[in-house]
C-alpha cells in the first residue's frame, strides 16, 4: 500500500495541471477600479474540488511563487514583487487563508452543496479582510473605503462563482474518478 503523504510523480502532474487551469484564468481580467474582476478565485474553488485542499493549496501556492517570480499569471497579466506588494496584493495572500477554509469544508463534506457553499463564503470573506486591509494601507484608504473600492462590487459575481462550481465542479470530479485519472486517495 502506498504512502498517501508523499507526493507522487501523478499527484504532482495532477497539481501541474490545476496550477495551469489557474495560470490561465487568473490574467482573464475586468479593471473595474484599483481591483480588478478576476476568475482566479473561480479557478481556486475549482481547484479545490478535484483535488482537496492540500493538494488545491498547493496548485494556488505554486501559481503565486510563478506570478512572484515573474511570469505574468496574476490579473492582466502582470506579476512580480510590486504585485503582490501592490494594493492588490492581499487578496492574493489572501486566497491562501481561502484555499485552506475552502478546501476543508469542500473535502470534509464530501463535496456537498451547502456545506462546499459555507466554506467558500468563509473562505472568501477571510480574503476578503486580508485584501481590505492591505488596500487601505497601501492606497491609504479608510477601511470603509477599501470595503467600497475592493469588496462591494464583488460580492455577487463572487456568489455567482461559488454555486457555478458547486453545481458544475462535483461532477467533474465524478467523471475525473470513473476515467481513473484522480483516485478518491489522491484528493484528500
Amino acid at each position: 500500500m502506498k504512502d498517501n503523504k508523499t507526493l507522487s510523480i501523478k499527484n504532482i502532474a495532477i497539481i501541474g495541471v490545476i496550477t495551469a487551469v489557474i495560470c490561465v484564468l487568473g490574467p482573464l481580467s475586468i479593471q473595474i477600479g484599483v481591483v480588478p474582476i478576476s476568475f482566479t478565485n473561480l479557478a481556486i474553488y475549482l481547484g479545490l474540488y478535484i483535488l482537496g485542499m492540500k493538494k488545491g493549496t498547493i496548485s494556488y501556492c505554486v501559481y503565486l511563487l510563478l506570478g512572484l517570480v515573474g511570469v505574468p499569471v496574476f490579473s492582466a497579466f502582470t506579476a512580480g514583487p510590486q504585485k503582490l506588494f501592490g494594493p492588490t496584493g492581499g487578496y492574493l495572500i489572501g486566497f491562501i487563508p481561502l484555499a485552506v477554509i475552502a478546501g476543508i469544508f469542500i473535502e470534509k463534506s464530501g463535496r456537498k452543496f451547502l456545506f462546499s457553499m459555507v466554506g467558500m463564503i468563509l473562505g472568501t470573506a477571510v480574503c476578503y479582510v486580508f485584501g481590505t486591509a492591505w488596500l487601505a494601507f497601501q492606497a491609504h484608504y479608510t477601511f470603509a473605503q477599501a470595503l467600497a473600492a475592493g469588496v462591494t462590487p464583488f460580492i455577487v459575481g463572487d456568489l455567482i462563482k461559488m454555486v457555478l462550481v458547486a453545481l458544475v465542479a462535483p461532477q467533474l470530479y465524478k467523471a475525473l474518478l470513473r476515467a481513473n485519472v484522480l483516485t478518491e486517495a489522491q484528493t484528500v
